[in-house]
């Protein structure tokens, strides 16, 4: 790992940047240190230990029959890459290759910390609050790390990192960017701002905080879907029902589910462009206003009644998508709409609509590429292990946690990190990611993709490190 230079220090090639460590000293990844003229990993490796609930075995791996319980006393384990160490310069075997016997079949995992370029975070955000135009920048202290990208249902999703932000700009851009990457995937907050939106601070797991506050609910459905939903809810206790939505604003006389109840035609015109009956696209710029719109008046998404249509009385429920605005309104002598208090039933249906609205949630997906140099600390012929991987012979998790691998070419996955245990993921100052990454086989599968079978150890050899930390770790919940 280090070759011995000058006045005691030692040199690191656990990345490129190939510190001098003095005496007592880490490197600048605070990752390894100098230990009485050896270089060793400031953090332990971590083994987890499942706790079996719902049923069913979650990992890979259990304690045979001798084991002795020093490392961990119950349930199944499973080795994770966290605390590992790299292959970096990359012709090194992975640091640990542990085989183990499950159900009678030798099985073995492969575990190292894979220093990622290649890397970033897929971030959704559930809110129905707008927070900026698509492709518009994604800075962190000022610095771009990213990008907005296409909206889903209920749900603002944003593109982080990449190559191009952690190498291809400024020093400071490429150190933002690590740190911003880091601190998503272990689980703490950052705050983001959004070139013409807003400000959210944004923490997997957490409910995101929009310009200061702090969002409770994602949307139950469009403005269409809405009414289609709770149409017979408001059939014969109101005349009209407008969900007002930045996409698709839903109006119940207009609507199909309005026809199929008989609900006659109120004579409503409605501003935007008319899709099919019922749905208005435009009716009002994004924002964060009622239903995800700049507008804080509803009535300002109307035009006048049509008189052939509408009579005085005619009462009409507005309504966003989340419930978190409502009013109610009685047409007057001129047919205009005078807002009165909300009878109780109606009431009681916005409730609903806010009872059916999702949690407001951030979630961070950890996305990166296993390259050539990290296969090549599993085998001598790195892409067999890739076509092990896409034939379903080689299982690939991260830290423990199940991961994505996407179709197509190379080792390409992504990891939920709220499955991952705290603390899986470090940086070199390149600037990289450092993440733990596992693949688990056959032990024949291994030897015929040309593994380093020399370096397979079994799981018993473990029991006695001391740089080795047991982590209970529940089935889906950060410890």
């Amino acid at each position: 790992m280090a070759d011995v230079a000058a006045s005691d220090k030692i040199r690191c090639d656990a990345c490129p940047v190939m510190c001098y460590i003095k005496p007592g000293a880490a490197g600048a990844c605070d990752r390894y240190a100098n230990h009485d003229g050896r270089l060793v990993r400031v953090d332990p490796h971590i083994v987890l230990s499942r706790a079996l609930e719902h049923g069913g075995r979650v990992v890979p791996f259990q304690a045979s029959g001798d084991w002795d319980g020093k490392i961990v006393h119950q349930g199944d384990i499973f080795v994770t890459a966290i605390g590992a160490g790299t292959t970096y310069p990359d012709y090194k075997p992975a640091p640990f290759i542990v085989s183990s016997a499950i159900d009678g079949v030798d099985m073995v995992t492969v575990v190292t910390e894979g220093i990622f370029s290649y890397c970033g975070v897929k971030v959704k955000i559930d809110t129905d609050r707008y927070l900026g135009p698509e492709t518009a920048a994604v800075r962190a202290q000022g610095e771009v790390v990213g990008h907005v990208t296409t909206s889903e249902y209920g749900s603002q999703m944003l593109s982080l990192g990449g190559v191009h932000h952690l190498t291809g700009g400024s020093k400071k851009e490429g150190r933002v960017t690590c740190d911003t990457l880091m601190d998503l995937s272990n689980c703490k907050p950052v705050e983001l701002t959004i070139d013409g939106g807003a400000t959210v601070v944004v923490q997997a797991g957490q409910a995101p905080v929009v310009n200061g506050v702090q969002e409770e609910r994602m949307r139950v459905g469009c403005g269409s879907a809405t009414i289609g939903m709770f149409a017979k809810q408001w059939h014969g206790k109101v005349d009209e029902v407008v969900v007002v939505d930045d996409h698709i604003t839903g109006v119940l006389s207009e609507h199909q589910a309005g026809k199929l109840l008989d609900i006659a035609d109120t004579g409503i015109k409605m501003k935007g462009r008319r899709s099919t009956p019922g749905r208005y696209f435009q009716v009002a710029e994004p924002g964060t206003g009622w239903g995800g719109t700049r507008i804080s008046d509803p009535l300002s998404v109307l035009g006048p009644f049509d008189p052939k249509e509408a009579r005085p009385g005619l009462t009409m429920l507005m309504v966003s998508t989340t419930g978190e605005h409502a009013a109610y309104y009685v047409l007057d002598e001129a047919l205009r709409p005078i807002e009165q208090e909300m009878p109780a039933e109606l009431k009681f249906s916005v409730e609903r609509i806010q009872e059916n609205c999702e949690p407001a949630l951030c979630t961070v997906l950890f996305m990166a590429g296993a390259g050539g140099s990290l296969r090549a600390g599993v085998t001598d012929n790195p892409v067999r292990l890739t076509r092990s991987v896409k034939d379903a012979l080689t299982r690939v998790t991260s830290g423990g946690a199940p991961v994505y691998v996407w179709p197509g070419g190379g080792i390409t996955f992504m990891v939920d990190v709220t499955q991952m245990p705290i603390g899986a993921f470090g940086y070199v100052p390149t600037p990289a990611l450092v993440a733990p990454i596992e693949f688990t086989l056959r032990l024949s599968d291994y030897a015929a993709l040309g593994g380093h079978m020399d370096y397979v150890r079994p799981l018993s050899s473990l029991r006695d490190s001391a740089e080795i930390r047991p982590m209970l770790f529940t089935s889906g919940r950060r410890p």
